[in-house]
């Protein structure tokens, strides 16, 4: 079993590595980086793309998983786990990111800026589907998806469970990414193995109150009891 985690778009800054992904290396990144790296030097869009010039393989780099601080990053708050649950997730979970399509939480990145739904000069999405696609089929895994509808885009898993968080029955959104990154958290202390131990997790102050399951793809509807 494998977690899916959405990237986030506020991302730390510095670093003292040098670039490094090591995981899914079929992934053709090296054109995706030369067509993103010729894009930057004609843009004027930095709200979309950032202001540093500079090529992505030359700045100084950090794993993935301390180079993204978004909420769902808080939430997870890696460095705060214990070494069995750090294991457990450098295993097992996967990234998706807006330039280098998917990595492991290891893999040494740059800050860099690619706004969700942006395109460097080409749909970098529909670049890395076909990909991103035959790599994550050929796993033969179950996942716990626990992304943004956004990046079904890219992949869309074949035996999967996913999550609507629900409050005074309406679906909560501002919060959403706080409890897809607490949940990612629980599930990495448990260690779970399989879809049917995640579900045996009690996760604290939310209850799962349905599952609805539609072509492999089970969805857990969540009431939450209490605010985060």
């Amino acid at each position: 079993m494998k977690i899916l985690l959405a990237p986030s778009e506020r991302k730390s800054l510095g670093g003292e590595r040098e670039f490094c992904i090591s995981s899914f290396c079929e992934l053709n990144r090296e054109e995706a980086i030369r067509r993103y790296d010729e894009f930057i030097k004609t843009t004027s869009d930095f709200k979309n793309f950032g202001e540093d010039k500079s090529p992505i393989k030359s700045r100084p780099c950090k794993e993935a998983i301390r180079r993204y601080k978004g909420v769902a990053f808080e939430y997870l708050d890696y460095e705060s786990l214990d070494e069995a649950s750090k294991r457990y997730l450098n295993e097992n979970l996967i990234i998706f990111s807006n330039l280098f399509g998917i990595v492991k939480p290891l893999d040494l990145i740059p800050h860099y800026t690619l706004k969700q739904g942006s395109k460097p000069g080409f749909d970098i999405y529909k670049f890395y589907k076909e990909g991103v696609t035959k790599v994550l089929d050929e796993m033969d895994e179950e996942f716990v998806d626990l992304r943004a509808k956004f990046y079904e885009r890219i992949y869309k898993p074949k035996r999967a469970i996913t999550f609507k968080f629900l409050k005074d029955n309406k679906v909560v959104s501002h919060f959403a990414k706080a409890y897809r990154g607490m949940f990612a958290r629980y599930i990495a202390i448990n260690k779970a193995k399989s879809i049917d131990e995640v579900l045996k997790i009690k996760f604290e102050g939310i209850e799962i109150v349905e599952v609805i399951e539609k072509k492999g793809i089970r969805e857990i509807v969540c009431e939450i009891k209490a605010h985060l």
